[in-house]
């Protein structure tokens, strides 16, 4: 074999970037250390402040064993701890491993063993939890606790509270100065997907990623400044609350809000007037009861743009917002495997019910069954994305990453369609796509039209076989007012007057609220479950043949 060594130069280190110190430190080189960074129901760090909180944390996971690449993974509520201990890890060259806090010990203990983590940090009130999830990992090596109480271990497995573990990298210990030197290429983040229809997968991020969201999104679309306030609905855990409270803020210099409590419509309200909040970031299920709520208009009186993502935000509901709370909501879609909005309506370009248009710095494109790309507009298809912040794939899926991840084009599992205006519509994703009596049904349009209902404040469309194996469409709704709510009989007739007669629901079923995963999107599985025991059984009703 031919010696090239002599003739092929020596490759050059990669450039060190690390997210965490992007983030903190550089804000602080940028003159922005007396600003304030985040504020937590019991104070508030500046940039300074909280770059060396990092340092302290960072340098506490080294002392502790943590090593660089090594997984962290989080069980904790949004507040101080959580937020500089994700940083911490970032800044140590460790992987950050945010978890649902609403998961079961047993659910949890998958994403414990399936990351390989070597350290779980979690909230006092998860002890017990915590406790089933790190029973017999293996790769286990430290459990962290917050509160006085030690978490209990397995034999040979540390126990440590969280004041105990600063206390060996911060005032009394070694706080950790510089970021190890990772690069755009390092593994920063990983974020497991809800998993509610299979089993879940880590979507592996970069560093990189986090820089790319806040250039792109971040800037071009929300146009972050340094004097905005983001109040948050969705949490840390969830990519895309990772992104409304923590890279989009401090990429800015700009302040965030962290609140650990369930959300609801009074509370945050209260938070948005209290910390007088600029930037407003919730999903459908939250817009909703929050227009039902009537709320004091005055609350929201600093908030000068909202986000909504997770599920297709009605364009009820954009109207409602606006016209009740004055400020536009900025619908897009996203994904885990993405890290943030990749499609997004623009602020005074909004086009209700859409997604809006492409982020600067993404490609989109439908594609056909048969792979041919879609170039014109009014046909459907299914989504791809290309970007700079898709993740590098899922952790040890061989099977899903060859059916996902194309090249650089990523495979969404959305059906959307191009508008004539250039705007692209969600039509729902690839398996809630229904066809009733051989035709194509969208559950989205159906539901768009219930929601124009005024005594609706939430309606979701699922498909389920009829006693011959054809798809009808049930509908489940929840009612502004328990005590007015329309009827069965008068939501179909309302579908029939705005839409084809057979998009109708063949049912409609009133319920208090709709289940959904602790992100906030629509279990779908289990209403179909519960739709099938309504339509097993009962003869097929004539349908238009096509």
């Amino acid at each position: 074999m031919a010696d090239v060594s002599a003739d092929t130069p020596a490759a050059s280190a990669p450039d060190v970037f690390n997210a965490a110190a992007h983030l903190t430190a550089a804000r602080v080189e940028a003159g922005d250390g007396d600003r304030t960074a985040v504020r937590f129901p019991a104070g508030s760090l500046t940039y300074a402040e909280l770059t060396d909180r990092v340092r302290a944390v960072a340098g506490a996971l080294r002392t502790a064993g943590v090593r660089p690449e090594q997984r962290v993974l989080f069980v904790m509520p949004d507040d101080v701890e959580l937020f500089t201990a994700i940083l911490g890890a970032m800044w140590a060259g460790a992987v950050a491993v945010p978890c649902s806090t609403m998961l079961t010990g047993r659910e949890l203990a998958v994403l414990v063993r399936d990351s390989r983590a070597t350290t779980v940090i979690g909230g006092a009130a998860f002890a017990d939890a915590l406790t089933e999830a790190c029973a017999g990992a293996p790769d286990l090596e430290r459990v962290v606790l917050t509160g006085t109480a030690a978490p209990v271990t397995a034999p040979g497995v540390a126990a440590l509270t969280w004041d105990g573990l600063l206390a060996s990298g911060g005032g009394g210990g070694t706080p950790m100065p510089d970021p190890h030197p990772t690069w755009d290429e390092s593994q920063a983040l990983w974020l497991y997907t809800s998993g509610t229809t299979g089993k879940p997968k880590g979507a592996m991020h970069r560093h990189a990623d986090i820089r790319v969201v806040g250039e792109t999104y971040g800037a071009q679309v929300l146009g972050i400044r340094p004097d905005d306030v983001c109040l948050s609905v969705a949490k840390l855990f969830f990519a895309y609350g990772i992104g409304n409270s923590m890279f989009f803020p401090l990429a800015a210099g700009a302040c965030a809000v962290l609140e650990p409590s369930r959300p609801t419509p009074e509370s945050y309200s209260r938070l948005a007037a209290e910390h007088g909040a600029t930037l407003f970031f919730a999903v459908p299920s939250f817009w909703g009861p929050m227009i039902a709520a009537e709320l004091p208009p005055e609350r929201f009186a600093t908030v000068r743009r909202g986000a909504s993502a997770g599920e297709t935000l009605p364009a009820r509901m954009f109207h409602g917002v606006r016209d009740r709370y004055g400020f536009e909501v900025l619908d897009g879609i996203g994904s885990t495997e993405a890290l943030h909005i990749f499609i997004s309506n623009r602020p005074g370009e909004v086009v209700p019910g859409s997604s809006g248009f492409p982020v600067p710095g993404y490609e989109v494109q439908l594609r056909r069954p048969d792979g041919s790309v879609i170039d014109g507009a009014g046909e459907q298809g299914m989504l791809y994305v290309a970007g700079d912040s898709v993740c590098t794939g899922y952790w040890c899926r061989t099977e899903v990453n060859r059916l996902v991840f194309q090249g650089r084009w990523m495979r969404t599992g959305d059906q959307y369609v191009r508008g004539e205006d250039g705007s692209w519509t969600c039509l729902g994703r690839a398996d809630d796509v229904l066809k009733v009596g051989g035709i194509w049904v969208s559950p989205a349009e159906v539901e768009t039209r219930l929601l124009e209902h005024p005594g609706l404040a939430e309606a979701v469309v699922v498909g389920v076989p009829d006693a011959d194996g054809l798809d009808k469409p049930v509908a489940f709704v929840v009612p502004r007012d328990a005590g007015s709510a329309p009827s069965p009989a008068e939501l179909v007739a309302f579908c029939r007057d705005g839409l084809a007669a057979f998009k109708r629901p063949r049912e409609v079923v009133t319920v208090g609220e709709l289940p959904k995963t602790a992100t906030g999107k629509i279990q779908r599985f289990r209403l179909r479950a519960r739709a099938a025991d309504l339509v097993s059984g009962r003869p097929a009703e004539p349908e238009p043949v096509v």
